[in-house]
């Protein structure tokens, strides 16, 4: 256990982890379940173009849900991409730029022009009034971002779709599980894509689904998904090779049959992480509403640097060299990355609330692979820098540390001066 800087690997202390820590580090599940659901799709020779599993799992899907379709696919982006075309979006689409770049370029790549609006100023998820103001004629759509699992503002966007004449989709990727005023993320707005890549709570090693109750989205979806096929030789429309594939439909069941389980170590840690870094200043752990259904799978704290006189960037890289992998969650936002932010279009974009959460927030490492002991390793940690980020700021100037000289530098470059 920490309990001075010179423990600090920064200052030549031991390393805290010898086994990296990440975010999102796989949940398994049921080991026995899955290979004996390996065996008999070995047996039965059918491991792609929609099997029993993928129509299984689509199944269970549409169940929890609690829609019509369920549309499985090799990824949460091929998703995106025939989720927008089935909803014959064109022109641009309003998105936020607080989001994985996936959202944004799933439009780009189709031909789409995002055009990105700024998050509430309380919170990661996308404002309804920055939303009204970005329509244009050349609007077709909206995709809302439910970041964290936090649920977007659905009604009110629901209320400006209708009203300017657009299309509501959801980038639900982080959200599966999760609920908004009683219902169910997945059956808000025209369609909703979920991602079960393997990072995320319930994963299918690599998969993602359009949830909808629009059977016109559903229909030119499905086809979309198998390169247009209507029948065995019959091609209708155009389309692409977005299948799921059995193997990973399998991974999927085995998975959703532990949901639960995840769910409840999620909240745990959570709870845990929020009791050990309660009454930190300048620490402010991610509150979720316990009113609601929630996978608990993001565990995100804010950091101020006026209160701990170091910026989120030196924690972060601190806490990597103690082999804890936490990630700056939507850093520094698709406006401020390519090809974007040298299109011409974006050039004099200014979204502050992006701006500000993308330089405050981490994301801390979660899930069943995680241990209590591990977070409160983590939390002393963050507790020791954010009590003498000043001291560290100034170690470092004088040139009194013992990993990296470019670190030493990245740490106090990031921070800027002190606010003492």
């Amino acid at each position: 256990m920490k309990l001075s800087l010179d423990d600090l690997r920064i200052f030549g202390g031991p390393l805290a982890f010898d086994e990296t820590q990440h975010v999102g580090r796989p949940n398994i599940g049921n080991r026995d379940r899955l290979l004996a659901r390996l065996d008999d799709l070995l047996d039965r020779r059918w491991l792609t173009n929609n099997g029993p599993y993928v129509q299984e799992f689509e199944q269970r899907i549409a169940d929890l849900v609690g829609v019509k379709h369920c549309i499985a696919t090799s990824n949460a982006t091929v998703a995106l991409e025939i989720a927008a075309r089935a909803a014959e979006l064109s022109g641009e689409v309003i998105i936020p730029s607080f989001t994985f770049v996936a959202t944004a370029h799933a439009l780009q790549w189709i031909g789409i022009t995002p055009v990105f609006c700024d998050v509430e100023s309380e919170g990661p998820n996308i404002d309804p009034d920055a939303v009204e103001k970005a329509i244009t004629p050349a609007t077709s759509g909206i995709l809302g971002v439910h970041v964290w699992g936090k649920p977007c503002g659905a009604d009110r966007l629901g209320e400006i779709a209708r009203r300017y004449g657009l299309r509501l989709l959801f980038d639900a990727a982080h959200a599966f599980g999760c609920s908004y005023r009683g219902r169910m993320i997945g059956s808000l707005g025209d369609a909703e894509v979920f991602s079960f890549h393997a990072t995320k709570c319930v994963n299918a090693f690599e998969g993602g689904a359009i949830v909808t109750n629009d059977d016109g989205i559903a229909a030119r979806a499905k086809l979309m998904r198998n390169f247009g096929f209507a029948t065995y030789d019959v091609v209708t429309s155009l389309g692409i090779n977005g299948k799921m594939t059995e193997i990973c439909a399998a991974m999927g069941l085995t998975s959703l049959e532990s949901m639960a389980q995840f769910t409840r170590i999620n909240y745990d840690n959570y709870r845990q992480y929020r009791r050990e870094l309660a009454d930190l200043p300048g620490i402010t752990v991610m509150a979720y509403d316990e009113g609601e259904q929630n996978n608990y799978h993001y565990v995100v704290i804010e950091i101020d640097e006026l209160t701990t006189g170091l910026g989120r960037d030196a924690f972060h890289q601190i806490l990597w060299e103690e082999n804890v992998r936490a990630r700056r969650y939507f850093y520094p936002g698709c406006h401020q990355l390519e090809p974007y932010r040298s299109l011409p279009r974006y050039a004099d974009l200014s979204l502050p609330n992006t701006e500000r959460l993308t330089a405050r927030v981490l994301c801390l490492p979660s899930g069943s692979a995680v241990t209590p002991g591990i977070i409160s390793e983590i939390c002393q940690i963050i507790r020791l820098v954010a009590t003498h980020g000043r001291e560290i700021r100034e170690r470092l100037s004088s040139g009194e540390f013992r990993t990296s000289r470019q670190l030493a530098a990245n740490l106090t470059a990031v921070s800027g001066p002190s606010h003492a």
